[in-house]
């Protein structure tokens, strides 16, 4: 399976301005390379085969000839390879000449797609040589023999995708003809360019490339003119890009003296996802398409054995570097803001939380610290209350402690081991019996004070539990998995940790620090069984459910792209190499979706949390699935 990849190519080959002869064996060249490699669709510079900056050599016949005799050499040195070829091309038309892109494959040109916004400003002067495809009547062209379909909208049909082609100075127009390609079905963009570089430039087209491949929900392939175009006044540096909705995902290395070709894979099956979900895509498409494009179907490319060349961040909720900070900042605000409001609106005079020494509830009362202050509040309203159960163990009931009394809230203790045995023995259960009534009974007993004590104090219940939690299913019905706002219900778990240690980097006193510093470096656990005799934690979360590296890694790709298990196995295999075999892989990845799936029912009534990243499983907002849904079909391509 090639799980909806395509894999693409921007070449930025070595030209000599005017020899056509040269510039055809370089064009050659490269795609020889890209064929090797697996290349499926290799897109060249604007006007490559005579060069860009021939200014007024393109009035000459005999460059125009060479040029088109150029082209017949490449059409006939590349005829036994799959592969498809975008060219830049010159071509004259009934005593016009058209700044084109020319599409070919297996000895046989395709199409043509004439330049539609020609720059004539500042150091451009293309309309002194060429005319607009919007002054074009004529739907064909007679090229190296062949009479083919030419339209400034003509999307190319593949097995595998649909594409369209835009030129250079087309992105830069409010509304670039490729926005009306993209609506009409193109799921990759080629743009064929000669920008020329100049001091902030380049991170202007990059920003340009990213907008309008998310706002397209496309991949886009930018290949730009490099060395041996540079002339007179103007440097080209050479920029080989490839976006995918909005992502970049391979670039040239600018200003080198070599022909490069850069390579990645588009998925197109990811593509298609996003345009389903996002139904303002769809609905543009009626004020939008001035006309229907004309469609050509192209010849089969046969795929080679799948090699990844682009990789995936092993996790996709943790930027890396100086935007974590920024990024934990910001969640953190938003998580505040939603406190804030329902706390406001409710006119509640408490916020209750249970603290329990781990990461959950560490960011959940960090968050009702912050509010507080941010309101004005005395941090007394802030209840925090431990609750010691029979698998706590010193080192989280301390730090739950000492974290509370360095914050300055309001601290409560109570036990809930007598409340328990007493539950047991209403019910008939064995104390000794570790089993789940014997944990969701604590869980159950620590959410009913709680609630209680909010009702004594007139506050509310702040929820602990996390987006990765809930994914699960770890949380008791009614137990933890109940609160009255759950300020980290779409936070992932592999991100909480990141956010309690900014905010011990950031935000609070060295007491607090130290405490929050080893509540990061804390096992994961529920501490629902007893410790073991040295009194350590004996319940690790991630023995029991996997690594949660794992799930949020699988979460990501089935909520957020859509994927299927056979494709986020791949992708897990392929990341995690070194890391996880694939048989430990497959063993959580079958966890992950027999859980996701089992326990949707406590999703269906999830308290009230704010949205703070791109997914979320509330039934208010991202995530609505029937309770009962088969999980059959996934378990069994697993």
């Amino acid at each position: 399976m090639n799980y909806g990849y395509v894999r693409v190519a921007a070449a930025v080959p070595r030209v000599k301005v005017a020899d056509c002869k040269f510039n055809a064996r370089e064009i050659e060249k490269e795609i020889i390379i890209a064929e090797g490699k697996g290349v499926q669709i290799i897109a060249f510079p604007e006007l490559c085969i005579t060069g860009y900056t021939c200014g007024d050599l393109f009035a000459q016949q005999l460059l125009l000839e060479e040029a088109e005799m150029e082209l017949m050499q490449i059409i006939n040195n590349t005829r036994q390879l799959d592969i498809i070829a975008i060219l830049g091309l010159p071509v004259a038309l009934n005593g016009m000449l058209l700044n084109t892109a020319v599409v070919i494959q297996k000895g046989k040109v395709l199409g043509v797609v004439p330049k539609t916004y020609l720059p004539n400003y500042k150091e451009f002067y293309e309309k002194r040589w060429f005319t607009s495809a919007t002054c074009v009547t004529e739907t064909s062209v007679r090229l190296c023999g062949q009479v083919v379909p030419m339209r400034a909208d003509l999307l190319f049909e593949m097995a595998n995708t649909t594409f369209g082609i835009e030129i250079c100075e087309d992105l830069w127009a409010p509304i670039p003809p490729s926005s009306s390609l993209a609506m009409q079905g193109a799921e990759i963009v080629f743009n064929l360019s000669a920008d020329n570089e100049c001091i902030g430039k380049h991170n202007y087209l990059c920003s340009l490339i990213s907008q309008q491949s998310a706002r397209c929900i496309a991949g886009y392939v930018f290949s730009s003119c490099g060395f041996g175009e540079s002339t007179t006044d103007v440097v080209f540096a050479g920029n080989g890009l490839i976006f995918e909705n909005g992502n970049k995902l391979a670039s040239s290395k600018r200003f080198s003296l070599e022909g490069q070709v850069v390579i990645s894979e588009i998925d197109v099956e990811y593509i298609r996802s996003e345009r389903r979900v996002n139904t303002t895509f769809t609905a543009c498409r009626t004020h939008c398409v001035p006309r229907e494009a004309m469609r050509v179907s192209t010849e089969y490319v046969n795929g080679k054995e799948l090699e990844l060349t682009r990789t995936f961040d092993p996790h996709p909720f943790v930027p890396q570097g100086a935007e974590l900070d920024e990024r934990c900042e910001e969640i953190f605000s938003i998580q505040v803001a939603g406190l804030a409001q329902r706390l406001v609106h409710t006119h509640a005079q408490s916020a209750v939380v249970g603290i329990s020494g781990g990461l959950d509830s560490t960011l959940a009362l960090l968050v009702c610290v912050k509010t507080f202050d941010k309101l004005g509040w005395s941090r007394k309203g802030i209840i925090g209350v431990t609750m010691p159960g029979f698998g706590t163990t010193d080192r989280t009931h301390t730090n739950a402690v000492d974290l509370m009394e360095s914050l300055g809230i309001t601290v409560r203790e109570v036990s809930i081991k007598e409340a328990c045995i007493q539950h047991f023995k209403d019910i008939g259960h064995d104390v000794n019996v570790h089993d789940v009534v014997y944990e969701n009974s604590q869980a159950r007993e620590r959410t009913q004070i709680l609630m209680d004590i909010a009702n004594q104090t007139n506050g509310m219940v702040i929820g602990t539990g996390d987006l990765s939690e809930l994914a699960l299913g770890w949380a008791t019905y009614n137990g933890d998995h109940m609160s009255m706002y759950g300020v980290n219900g779409s936070v992932p778990k592999t991100l909480v940790k990141h956010l309690v240690k900014w905010v011990a980097e950031h935000d609070v006193d060295d007491s607090s620090r130290a405490t929050l510093l080893d509540i990061v470096d804390t096992p994961i656990s529920p501490e629902l069984i007893p410790a073991d005799e040295n009194g350590n934690i004996k319940q690790i979360t991630e023995d029991l459910v996997g690594p949660y590296e794992l799930h949020d890694f699988f979460l990501y790709y089935f909520l957020r792209c859509g994927f299927r298990p056979s494709k986020i196995f791949f992708l897990a295999a392929r990341t995690f190499k070194g890391v996880y075999d694939e048989e430990t892989i497959k063993k959580w990845l079958r966890t992950f979706f027999r859980r996701f799936f089992n326990q949707q029912f406590k999703r269906s009534c999830l308290p009230d949390g704010p949205k703070v990243g791109s997914i979320s499983i509330s039934p208010r907002g991202d995530w609505r699935m029937p309770s009962d849904a088969s999980s059959e079909a996934w378990l069994r391509e697993i």
